[in-house]
């Protein structure tokens, strides 16, 4: 068994590694928030998609080959095939996505994760050796059964825990200490898998055909700018779930308050028995009256909010 190098740069893979896949679950997370909040199906569909797209393709492909910058061979050439990677791309993309549709749509269901979470679980961890199969040396790799099962296990733990937290997490703290759990949980099952590898070398030297890893660095940047872009584009225009509530009590404050001016009640405070008339309002006053007042009300919606 030849030599295998995991961190041939250093700490700096790994910690870029980290960092992408927290970003992109960073990202999955705010966006799945934004579909739980989204009464519309087909608008929740398309977040979902931005959601899948940002875990999969940020959080775990991005990761994977960042993480495989630092990845070499001793006394061996490495390089990739491209349809493989490209392949293990679309496979992370999808299989995140089939299970957030399994969990999003519809009512949240219990069952709903504990049966996206397995598929998603092994189907991520399926993606991560079909990139590790997309690797040319010259010789062979094997993987240590033990190492390997771990693996599996540790991806659908992860991908149900990940997908339970697209149900519950709520807030910027939480979500922030959701995506740094999801991190560490896809980095342990990269690193397990790779620890995993075994490699066999042939003693005749002979080209290995693909492409080097760096070859990929130019698109995995650019993807992640657009990303990037596309998800904080999508959650500015979609409100939030307390956005939407608040936007719905000053709704109510509004509409109470026409009412009230209708009959010639009061429009904000008091109450239909205070036995209190307000005076009729100088025509040309009656607008900026009830434009005070309904600020007033906005005013009192927002305070509520806060408590």
């Amino acid at each position: 068994m030849d030599q295998l190098h995991h961190f041939t740069y250093g700490a700096i893979t790994p910690i870029f590694a980290y960092a992408m896949s927290f970003l992109g679950s960073l990202l999955g997370l705010v966006s799945t928030a934004r579909a739980r909040a989204a009464q519309d199906t087909r608008r929740r569909a398309w977040l979902l998609v931005l959601a899948a797209w940002a875990i999969g393709g940020t959080g775990i492909w991005v990761m994977h080959f960042m993480a495989m910058v630092g990845f070499s061979v001793q006394d061996s050439p490495l390089r990739y095939d491209v349809p493989t990677t490209v392949a293990s791309f679309f496979i992370a993309v999808v299989t995140v996505g089939v299970g957030l549709f399994i969990v999003g749509l519809g009512k949240p269901k219990i069952w709903k994760v504990l049966v996206g979470g397995p598929i998603t679980g092994v189907s991520v961890a399926f993606m991560h050796y079909t990139g590790m199969a997309a690797m040319n040396i010259n010789g062979k790799f094997e993987y240590m059964p033990s190492l390997y099962i771990a693996s599996y296990a540790i991806a659908v733990v992860a991908a149900t825990v990940a997908l339970w937290f697209t149900l519950v997490v709520r807030g910027i703290a939480a979500t922030i200490a959701a995506a740094a759990v999801m991190g560490v949980a896809v980095c342990g099952m990269h690193y397990t898998g790779m620890y995993a590898m075994q490699v066999h070398l042939d003693h005749d030297f002979k080209t290995v055909p693909g492409v080097d890893v760096n070859w990929f660095l130019a698109p995995i940047v650019l993807f992640v700018l657009v990303v990037v872009i596309a998800l904080a584009s999508a959650v500015m225009a979609v409100p939030s779930e307390r956005e939407q509530a608040e936007a719905e009590a000053v709704r109510e404050k509004l509409a109470a308050g026409q009412a009230l001016r209708a009959t010639g009640g009061p429009v904000f405070g008091g109450g239909s028995n205070s036995g209190v008339t307000p005076p009729p309002a100088a025509p040309g006053k009656t607008g900026q009256a009830f434009a005070a007042r309904a600020a007033n009300g906005i005013a009192d919606a927002r305070r509520q909010r806060g408590r």
